[in-house]
């Protein structure tokens, strides 16, 4: 797929068309657009099978996927469906390599070993699929950025560092992945940080029209983004625009606890403004010594409808300027670090590059779906 232009893109709509034609009643469970469910299939596979060689790091993720695919009411049929559909499809795929029987029955056993773990995942839960909840406030903080405040129906259980689909009234069936932005609390209230995407479908509706009162539903939680226990390796993190969101949510959760290994957290994006969040990371860094908050912008001037200067004096005199993935594969050697990075798929692809290219070969935690 890498070494086709277009390759993705073909693949993945080959899939869909294979699996309504011979599936008509799976269609009313996808949205109208199926552009972002595209994309989402891919990354996906890519993720699993970038990970074929350690398997076991990969079916945790696959049984999170079970788990949270009990918000569409599937089934094993459906699994059935779903598996044939892509086998079909991968068959037709050309690429370089030669489909044999021998990669067939590959896939074939992959296939049914995901299915398997997810069905097995989706079977052992007895609570709810979704967890409702109610937004208790709205805050833009850019003309294109909102913090949206809920309180779930019920205690909503998570790992800091984790995300979660959501289904807002707007936009039914448009479940869309979001990660949360605090950790786990007893007034089970959860904070999402959400920009407007260019195109989007779920993501403007929430920047321009959430309202205090509106039900939103909740899915279960997923990822493997996670405070390290106390005397694991010193963390390197980055978060680029609201991808600094579950970062914060594992920063405050560490904030709370007496032992932590050393964090350094640099805080990027494209403008000063993108750094909405490095003030308040800033404020916690001074009471933590565990932790060194660094902000990176690519550019030093703000957007025009930029009114208001998002960093304090002290941020603007600790901002660098340039690629955030260079400034900080050269910062140091990051060796023996635990490392994450959350943000958009190119800038998460281009850090891992650099680091990679500076000789990093830790394992990178990073979360595919987003």
């Amino acid at each position: 797929m890498a070494a086709e232009e277009g390759g993705a893109g073909r693949l993945s709509a080959s899939f869909y068309s294979i699996l309504f034609a011979e599936n008509p009643t799976v269609r009313e469970l996808f949205p109208a657009a199926m552009d972002v469910q595209r994309d989402r299939l891919v990354a996906a596979i890519g993720y699993v099978v970038d990970h074929l060689d350690t398997v076991d790091d990969v079916l945790p993720f696959v049984t999170q996927l079970g788990r949270d695919h009990r918000k569409y009411g599937i089934d094993e049929s459906h699994y059935r469906a779903v598996g044939s559909a892509l086998l079909t499809a991968l068959g037709r795929f050309e690429c370089t390599e030669p489909w044999t029987d021998d990669t067939e029955a590959a896939w074939s056993d992959a296939i049914a070993l995901l299915a398997g773990t997810m069905i097995d995942a989706a079977d052992a839960e007895a609570g709810p699929a979704t967890t409702g909840a109610t937004v208790i406030e709205r805050r833009e903080v850019l003309a294109d950025l909102v913090v949206v405040r809920l309180r779930t129906d019920a205690a909503f259980d998570y790992t800091p560092g984790q995300y979660v689909s959501v289904q807002i009234p707007s936009r039914p069936r448009m479940w869309r992945y979001l990660s949360m932005a605090t950790p786990p609390n007893d007034e089970n209230i959860v904070e999402f940080h959400v920009r407007r995407v260019s195109g989007g479908w779920v993501s403007p509706a929430i920047v321009g029209r959430t309202e205090v009162g509106e039900r939103w539903q909740l899915s279960s939680p997923i990822g493997d983004l996670g405070v390290p226990a106390a005397g694991g390796d010193d963390m390197l993190m980055v978060g680029a625009g609201t991808g600094v969101a579950p970062l914060r949510a594992q920063i405050l959760d560490m904030a709370q606890r007496r032992d932590n290994p050393r964090v350094h957290l640099f805080v990027t994006g494209v403008h000063p403004s993108d750094l909405y969040c490095y003030d308040e990371l800033a404020q916690i860094e001074l009471a933590n010594p565990w932790l060194t908050v660094t902000p990176v912008s690519e550019r030093d001037d703000d957007p025009w409808w930029v009114t208001e200067p998002m960093l304090s004096p002290q941020g603007m005199r600790r901002r660098i300027t340039g690629q955030a993935g260079k400034i900080i594969a050269d910062y140091r050697s990051w060796t023996g670090h635990d490392i994450q990075v959350s943000g958009s798929p190119g800038m998460v692809n281009s850090t891992l590059f650099r680091l990679r290219a500076a000789g990093i070969d830790n394992r990178i935690r990073h979360d595919p779906l987003l």
